[in-house]
């Protein structure tokens, strides 16, 4: 995943996009967790979490900015 220095410098847009997509595929490895008992790379849920919270955080940054 990007660092938060390159996440800063996406729109609003794409980093609303950015944190679609990763909690599709946060969703999709927790049904497959849930239906299979297991998950080949089950470090990455915890990962997809953490980025997901980045680009939340950095999202309400610019929001915060874009109100002000």
């Amino acid at each position: 995943m990007a660092k938060p220095k390159e996440l800063r410098d996406q729109t609003i847009e794409e980093l609303k996009a950015i944190y679609q997509d990763l909690s599709r595929e946060l969703f999709q490895m927790r049904n497959e967790m849930k239906v299979t008992r297991k998950v080949e790379k089950s470090h990455l849920v915890r990962a997809k979490k953490k980025d997901r919270a980045r680009v939340m955080t950095i999202l309400r940054e610019k929001e915060m900015i874009a109100t002000s």
